[in-house]
């Protein structure tokens, strides 16, 4: 059976990336490592140190993790993206909270931008913008309607 384990995002600033996803989201740091490595062979970058943070649910390791990852500064990270290279964002990370919670404490640390908001079948939805420009919709708790 395939899983999806975790996703990745390349930060620009760790310590705010934190501050959204943990204080704001609230994800917990599941690990945080730095690895003196070189990942050119992997990423197709050259590394000399690579910081990364697993966030999710603790206990739960196995799935539903997002990994915020520090490159340093490689040419193609810091640029426009190129096919097959790390660059910084995805499009979209989905999780399921507690909607007011986070958008008041998400407006409590200036982080998040303007909100955008939509009613769904289990109260309302809203999308954020992380530190790095990676969309974070909020869905309420419950099974998903598409997913029906």
């Amino acid at each position: 059976m395939t899983k999806l384990h975790h996703a990745g995002i390349c930060v620009r600033d760790m310590a705010v990336s934190l501050r959204f996803y943990c204080d704001g989201i609230g994800l917990a740091v599941l690990a945080d490592k730095v690895l003196p490595v070189d990942l050119a062979p992997l990423l197709g970058v050259p590394t000399r140190a690579v910081r990364t943070v697993f966030l999710g649910e603790p206990g739960q390791t196995d799935s539903g993790i997002v990994e915020l990852l520090d490159l340093g500064e490689p040419e193609s990270v810091a640029g426009a993206a190129q096919a097959g290279l790390p660059a910084r964002g995805v499009f979209l990370l989905s999780v399921q909270v507690d909607v007011d919670a986070v958008l008041s404490r998400l407006n409590d640390l200036g982080l998040g931008g303007q909100p955008r908001t939509m009613p769904t079948p289990g109260g309302y939805a809203a999308t954020v913008v992380d530190p790095d420009g990676v969309m974070v919709e909020l869905l309420p708790h419950g099974e998903l309607a598409v997913m029906k």
